[in-house]
């Protein structure tokens, strides 16, 4: 499978493009979109990469999987195109910006105006099978993720990491909490919101860090 990864981020990466897991991950992924439906479509797989360029990145957001129903997956965690119904976690986060910094809640869960101010808004695992959640896990993406992260913890300074939910907080072992800010809170999924994502208020303290570092802060 041909790579179409961003300039900055394949220099990044460029180590783990030739590892043999990577290698194997390709086999599995290419074959997985040739024999059945598998979400983002292949053009919005590496859409987190695309859109926010490795010394860009000024906030890292994880998430676990893609949506696996039709039109909601578009390469970016949380977020889904224009006129798709937002989805309950995006929801709860939209709330949680709402009682933090009092910005109104938007009509569209597209994000893609988040990645475009340095927001990078990544997947633990990439892919997913239709109607099939966890699907692709344990085929490579974890690794190849984990380098994305560690490769932004060694080589950046003074970014924020938000992790929510335990598969999140495990990605937190590869970040130097020396030099980033790492803010952890439960899931904003419905069942883990009110059990510390609500409260959190992580906007305003991610917001509140970049403006000490001299950086611009996030329209949320």
């Amino acid at each position: 499978m041909h790579i179409r990864l961003e300039e900055s981020w394949k220099q990044a990466l460029a180590s783990e493009l030739e590892t043999e897991y990577f290698k194997e991950l390709t086999v599995f992924v290419r074959e997985a979109y040739l024999n059945g439906t598998v979400y983002p479509p292949p053009k919005d797989l590496f859409a987190a990469f695309d859109d926010c360029q490795f010394d860009q990145v000024k906030v890292v957001i994880l998430g676990q999987d893609p949506y696996h129903s039709p039109e909601q997956a578009h390469g970016l965690a949380f977020s889904v195109p224009d006129g798709v119904a937002i989805p309950p976690s995006l929801k709860n986060i939209y709330k949680e910006i709402k009682n933090d910094i009092g910005t109104d809640i938007p009509p569209s869960g597209n994000l893609e105006r988040w990645a475009d101010q340095g927001v990078f808004l990544l997947n633990s695992t990439l892919t997913v099978a239709a109607g099939a959640p966890g699907s692709h896990q344990g085929k490579g993406w974890e690794e190849w993720t984990d380098a994305a992260v560690k490769a932004l913890s060694e080589e950046r300074e003074h970014l924020v990491f938000l992790l929510w939910g335990n598969f999140a907080k495990k990605k937190g072992a590869h970040i130097d909490r020396t030099k980033h800010l790492v803010l952890e809170a439960a899931h904003p999924s419905p069942l883990g919101a009110y059990k510390g994502f609500f409260g959190s208020r992580h906007f305003s303290k991610t917001n509140a860090y970049l403006e000490a570092q001299g950086q611009k802060p996030i329209v949320w």
